[in-house]
């Protein structure tokens, strides 16, 4: 432990052009890239798909498909394919498939959990099918859809020390460095700064998704958890009471 906050109070370590600042602005560069083509690629698939109900199997396939994907595995044979010149398009290929998962199924999900009487009283008010699924299922979905994106943020950076592996940077660059020149203290201290890295995220996204969401769908999820809640002990009487 000693070792370890040695290394990460060094001053040295938090300068110059491989420095921990430098590292973790790399680290963020590779997520943010991969979960905003993600999101591109997801967001409108889940919510299509979730509105008309309509290839329900390519979601599953998918998610299931990209899920089993060893993304190591991945990113070294598209490196193999693509070049060493392009190991940064490598990468985010290999982490976009990894975000894609999770913002696939907490789109789908949220929307195909929206109330159908919900949209058929805004069809009876005469709106389109793309302002239903814009302005009245969208919304509703958001708490699932932002579930869906700390998910895929927190995957991603964990997952994002790969780049390492091909010449690339980010905090993977102190744990290979380390393993290499057998500095522990390193290795140790990148593992640290990634969980360090993917709390504070975490509690973003909390923040950003207490900030997005209408705090009318909380409290409606809360009153719907109270009921279940209250409803249980009931039930558990009526079965023992049987």
């Amino acid at each position: 432990m000693n070792a370890i906050w040695a290394w990460l109070t060094d001053p040295l370590n938090w300068s110059g052009y491989a420095g921990i600042p430098v590292r973790i602005g790399e680290h963020l560069t590779y997520t943010a890239i991969a979960v905003l083509i993600a999101a591109v690629i997801a967001l409108p698939l889940g919510l299509y798909v979730g509105h008309t109900g309509r290839g329900s199997f390519v979601v599953v396939g998918v998610v299931n498909s990209f899920r089993a994907l060893p993304e190591l595995g991945l990113l070294i044979l598209l490196v193999l394919v693509m070049g060493v010149a392009l190991a940064l398009q490598a990468v985010t290929i290999a982490l976009v498939a990894l975000a894609i998962p999770p913002l696939l199924a907490g789109t789908y999900s949220g929307v195909r959990n929206v109330d159908p009487e919900v949209v058929d009283a805004a069809r009876g008010m005469g709106m389109s099918e793309l302002k239903i699924a814009l302005t009245v299922e969208l919304p509703i979905a958001l708490p699932l859809i932002i579930g869906g994106l700390r998910a895929a943020t927190l995957q991603v950076i964990a997952t994002a020390t790969i780049a390492a592996y091909v010449t690339l940077g980010g905090l993977g660059r102190f744990i290979l460095d380390g393993l290499a020149f057998h500095d522990y203290a390193s290795m140790a201290g990148g593992a640290v700064l990634i969980a360090a890295l993917a709390i504070v995220v975490e509690a973003i996204l909390t923040v950003v998704q207490r900030l997005a969401v209408s705090p009318g769908l909380r409290t409606a999820r809360t009153r719907r958890r109270a009921t279940r809640a209250s409803s249980e002990p009931v039930a558990e009487a009526a079965g023992a009471q049987a």
